[in-house]
This record gives C-alpha cells, sequence and structure tokens, in this order.
C-alpha cells in the first residue's frame, strides 16, 4: 500500500497502489480524509491506475471519501480505473454515484 497525492488549481489527486482489501482500506480511508479535510478540495481525483487488486473494501475506500466531499460540497471522481477494479465498482453501482473519468483496458 501506497498513495501519492499532489493538489493543483483546487483540484487534490490522490494516487493509489497496489493491492485495496480488508488490511489496507481503513489506513487507506484515513489518509484520504486527512488529505480532503487538510486541502479542502474543489474536487477530489481518486487514480487507481497502479491498483492490481481490489475487493469489496476498496469500495468503502470510495463511499468514505464520497462523503469527506460531501460535507464539504466538493466532487468525487475516480479515474485509470483497470478491469478489475471497474468490475467491483459496476457490481456495486458505485460507477451510479460518484464520476468514473477514464478507464484502462
Amino acid at each position: 500500500m501506497h498513495l501519492t497525492s499532489f493538489l493543483q488549481n483546487g483540484q487534490l489527486t490522490i494516487v493509489l497502489t497496489g493491492e485495496i482489501d480488508h488490511h489496507c482500506a481503513k489506513k487507506y480511508i484515513g489518509i484520504i480524509e486527512g488529505k480532503i479535510e487538510a486541502y479542502n478540495p474543489q474536487i477530489c481525483v481518486l487514480d487507481f491506475g497502479d491498483v492490481s487488486f481490489m475487493d469489496s473494501s476498496g469500495i468503502a475506500v470510495v463511499i468514505n471519501a464520497l462523503r469527506a466531499m460531501s460535507r464539504i460540497e466538493g466532487k468525487l471522481m475516480l479515474s485509470q480505473l483497470q478491469n478489475q477494479p471497474l468490475k467491483v465498482f459496476r457490481a456495486s453501482g458505485i460507477d451510479k454515484l460518484v464520476d468514473i473519468k477514464e478507464v484502462l483496458t
């Protein structure tokens, strides 16, 4: 588990890497919420381009980020989704709540 982030023109981009499962989901949730609170962005983009595997814990990561952005009346977007995480999000209906910006094949 590793992430990097940067803020540019009111957009906070958080790049997630590796696998997202129950072992690291709580840590991701805490870090992402902390960054949202610290930077107060208009838009937060979770970049999944380097996520090789995700189980349902990834849904919790996104839902918590969505709640944090809703509290500050901001928008959450997902980008760079590979097939496996995209299937998890579509099965859960997250794609109806959060904009998916780019999909990798």
